[in-house]
């Protein structure tokens, strides 16, 4: 691993059709400037889960950072990413955080973390080919997409509270969407946030008792980990999520940069695994390699890990501010009903794209049940309790999605049945 990068060109201009490649960067205030832009990029998503799950900002800004620190190391320095929070975990942390509290939340999202990493050792010596096999798109496509449309009860709940303030926050997301290109359209859901903010504090729904007291200066909230044996199994498919993010990111970037970077991949997974773990231990949220940074580079063509470490460093910083952690968490449950609405429905969606950009074929009776029966289980929430383990719809629809396509594939070959 080397920290050291070579001055792309004269560090100022971009040739067109080139890009900033990993160990390669721009003069140093540019490369700070991009660094912050990733800061902006990644804020939005990253403190709406802990304002959604209830877990304290700046601790999860904090475990951010240094989990990016550590993916940076991990992958040599060679794969540039930011280790934002993961969708994945709101609705198992939900459902731990109300049966057991915060503590054991953290249990599952530190054995998530555990068991990314030993993926990610596997993977790392014996090659991503066999996730490939196991996880074809059209079952990583349905765990996604159930993951989303599993939490719409959450923001219909949220958006009760305050329907106007929602309102206003989802028609802010929508419109900043569609009238505004390149960042400021991509961070349409952190700018309606803001928009709904004020809006609800100009209506008195915000609180800031807590904005005021706290300090400027000081460390995040830390939380030890427990473990309930019945709530683990909520957060398993979660990883399979992870394993799909982090694999898609890695061809996302290779494609970016016309380089192969799949002898990485085991490192990537091993990485977020770690930062995962990390953030388990101290109270922050379970993470994952960020969308919205690589459109940031997409848009930049910068493709220097420099402005990532950057980007940790700032967010470090960020994170060591109780009165920014405060804020954050003042956020109203109006907003977060409107921008859920959003966030959730995008999430499902993102499935559907899986299935699209995996040419899915659903007149394929095999494809068709995987992605149909898991989906209703999932929006319906389906549960089964076994003794002390309780599984949701989430976990069972991850389950009946790899259940069902291996075994209808494995007959439709044996009796000759199944489409080519």
């Amino acid at each position: 691993m080397r920290l050291g990068w070579k001055l792309h060109g004269d560090g100022a201009r971009i040739t067109p059709g080139e890009v900033v490649a990993p160990d390669e960067r721009l003069s140093w205030p540019r490369t700070v400037g991009i660094g912050l832009q990733h800061i902006v990029a990644m804020f939005g998503a990253t403190f709406l889960v802990p304002a959604i799950t209830k877990f304290d900002p700046a601790t999860t800004l904090f475990f951010s950072a240094l989990g990016t620190i550590a993916f940076l190391l991990i992958t040599g320095n060679k794969l540039p990413s930011y280790l934002g929070s993961s969708f994945a975990f709101i609705a198992p942390v939900t459902a731990a955080t109300a049966s057991g509290g915060q503590s054991v939340a953290l249990g599952g999202i530190l054995a998530t973390g555990v068991l990314l990493a030993i993926v990610g050792v596997v993977v790392h010596f014996g090659g991503p080919r066999w996730i490939q096999l196991a996880m074809p798109p059209v079952v990583t496509g349905v765990i996604v997409a159930l993951i989303g449309l599993n939490l719409a009860p959450v923001a219909w709940t949220n958006f009760q509270v305050a329907p106007l303030t929602a309102v206003v926050t989802l028609a802010s997301i929508i419109l900043i969407q569609v009238l505004f290109r390149g960042l400021v359209g991509r961070l349409a859901i952190l700018l309606g946030v803001v928009i709904g903010y004020v809006f609800a504090a100009v209506r008195g729904e915000v609180g800031f008792s807590k904005v005021e007291q706290a300090g400027w200066v000081g460390l995040p909230h830390f939380v030890a980990p427990s473990f309930d044996p019945g709530v683990l199994g909520l957060f398993l498919p979660v990883v399979l999520v992870l394993i799909a993010e982090n694999v898609g990111h890695v061809k996302s970037v290779a494609a970016m940069t016309v380089r192969n970077y799949d002898p990485l991949t085991g490192r990537a997974l091993l990485a977020d695994g770690v930062a995962t773990t990390l953030a388990g231990l101290g109270g922050g949220s379970g993470t994952t390699t960020y969308a919205e940074n690589i459109g940031v580079m997409a848009a930049s063509r910068v493709y220097s890990t420099a402005a990532y470490w950057v980007a940790a460093f700032g967010a470090l910083a960020l994170s060591l501010s109780p009165k920014v952690g405060a804020m954050i968490a003042s956020v109203p449950a109006g907003v977060l009903g409107g921008a859920t609405t959003m966030l959730y429905g995008m999430i499902g969606i993102l499935g559907a794209r899986i299935w699209v950009q995996g040419k899915v074929n659903f007149s394929d009776p095999v494809n068709l049940t995987t992605a149909a029966v898991p989906l209703v289980i999932g929006i319906a929430d389906f549960t089964w309790t076994a003794g002390d383990l309780q599984f949701g719809g989430i976990a069972l629809g991850t389950a009946a999605a790899l259940v069902i396509y291996h075994v209808m594939g494995a007959i439709g070959r044996w009796r000759g049945t199944a489409q080519p």
